[in-house]
């Protein structure tokens, strides 16, 4: 529980921070993050708080969501289910089970809620490995900001609580973690959000480089490749690796524009 972290993006009111708090203090989990809140926590955080004074008082606030979760290795963004969304979804119980077994292998996770009316927007979405979808009722669907993250809290506690207990009879089947990536053996650490993104912008400039869009938007393209390196969960090593190829290709691309001029 203590690599996972709570991020609340762009809330609205303060008051929700601290139930957030609150709700995460009743689960066990301790750490919160404040992507560019509207407004700091307030009195009325402390108050709604109820207790998690200390939850509050050592909650971070950082600019942005690429900054909370930079050095994060899974992140999972809790959102209403779209088909517009290019991610797998998770329900709760689901991704608590794999929010428990990365944080045991070692791994930073992160648990993205976004804003009171709005939600998590698209660009923020792309930030995440996969998605969380609360099954509510469809005729009655609005649960705030703070109901929520006490479901996904209360689930993760009780996978912590289930990988902790005792074995007794049959295992029950676990839940599948290819579909994002289990770390299995691995002797490297897995890259951190950072590195993906470096990795991502290098990524774009080589395919720039080499007119791979031809005229095309390249944002669809930039989109598949995310979500396939993200479910991939490369190592560091595999990186740099990487990096170092696409290094060579923006090399000679600029080498053949030389020659072209000439």
């Amino acid at each position: 529980m203590a690599r996972i972290r709570v991020v609340l993006v762009g809330t609205q009111h303060p008051g929700n921070i601290g139930s957030a708090a609150r709700a995460m203090k009743t689960m066990g989990l301790s750490r919160l993050v404040l992507a560019a809140p509207e407004k700091a926590p307030d009195r009325d955080s402390y108050a709604l708080a109820a207790g998690a004074d200390d939850v509050l008082a050592a909650a971070t606030v950082v600019p942005d969501l690429a900054a909370a979760v930079a050095d994060c290795h899974f992140v999972l963004g809790c959102t209403a289910r779209s088909r517009r969304i290019a991610l797998e979804q998770f329900d709760p119980r689901q991704a608590a089970a794999l929010c428990e077994a990365r944080a045991r292998a070692g791994s930073e996770v992160a648990l993205v809620f976004g804003r009171e009316r709005t939600g998590l927007e698209n660009h923020e979405l792309q930030l995440c490995h996969a998605a969380v979808h609360i099954p509510a009722n469809p005729a009655y669907s609005s649960l705030n900001l703070a109901a929520a993250v006490q479901v996904l809290s209360y689930e993760l506690r009780m996978a912590s609580l289930a990988a902790s207990a005792p074995a007794s009879g049959p295992a029950p089947a676990p839940v599948s973690a290819t579909v994002v990536g289990d770390g299995g053996d691995r002797r490297e650490p897995p890259a951190s959000h950072a590195q993906m993104e470096g990795f991502f912008g290098q990524l774009g400039q080589a395919l720039d480089a080499i007119d791979f869009h031809k005229g095309r938007t390249p944002e669809a393209a930039m989109h598949k490749l995310r979500r396939l390196f993200l479910r991939a969960q490369l190592d560091e090593r595999e990186v740099r690796l990487l990096r170092g190829v696409l290094a060579d290709v923006e090399r000679t691309a600029m080498l053949l524009a030389a020659a072209q001029k000439r």
